[in-house]
């Protein structure tokens, strides 16, 4: 049975390093899998993708942000994720819609009924069957991101804004216990790869039988 796996938190939590930890794993384990990301993950996807991230002198509204990230996941699921597990592959998600409900929701402060819309439209009823939340104290993970690379246009936010984005991955956490998976991404790359290495374990146990 394909399990669809989503990875989220806040900027430079480890998510990249975590995925490729869970590639080994699942390659380890011959569990066949795909690798994408959202925004992005076709090339009309990613095209948006690049609209999304750029700085550009003309302010992207709250909404055509909104918009545009459903729109890059339309596409996603129908070329992506649904063939992937269909054919019984596990799927694996940089990112996926808790993210529009922390960044657009939370961050922008857009109502959650406006996403859940999106949501319902755009995906039904297809939902990750696990989400790692990597979790850090903001000034952490924005210390990482700066020290890393030149900063997107999210990425150059303000403290405030990702404090917020935290705090809905929080209330995400707290409504969906049952897929959500809290790691804490303060702590040392070993120590955050055992914590994401006992669930993959439970995972495969009972999705490869």
């Amino acid at each position: 049975m394909p399990v669809f796996i989503s990875l989220e938190g806040t900027e430079g939590v480890g998510k990249s390093t975590v995925l490729n930890f869970i590639q080994s794993y699942l390659q380890q384990h011959h569990v066949p899998f795909v690798c994408t990301r959202e925004p992005g993950g076709t090339p009309l996807a990613e095209k948006i993708r690049h609209l999304l991230l750029s700085k550009d002198d003309e302010k992207m509204s709250y909404h055509t942000e909104l918009l545009l990230m459903f729109a890059a996941r339309a596409q996603h699921i129908a070329q992506v994720i649904k063939p992937a597990l269909q054919h019984k592959k596990w799927v694996i998600s940089d990112r996926f819609t808790d993210a529009s409900y922390a960044y657009q929701g939370g961050g922008r402060g857009l109502p959650v009924s406006e996403i859940a819309l999106l949501e319902n439209m755009v995906q039904g009823d297809l939902q990750p069957t696990i989400t790692f939340w990597l979790d850090a104290p903001v000034e952490i993970g924005l210390a990482r991101a700066a020290a890393r690379q030149q900063l997107d246009r999210f990425e150059q936010e303000k403290v405030e804004f990702f404090e917020r984005v935290r705090a809905a991955y929080a209330q995400r956490a707290e409504a969906y216990p049952q897929r959500y998976r809290r790691i804490d991404a303060s702590l040392g790359v070993e120590q955050v790869q055992a914590q994401v290495k006992q669930v993959l374990a439970h995972l495969v146990a009972i999705h490869t039988l």
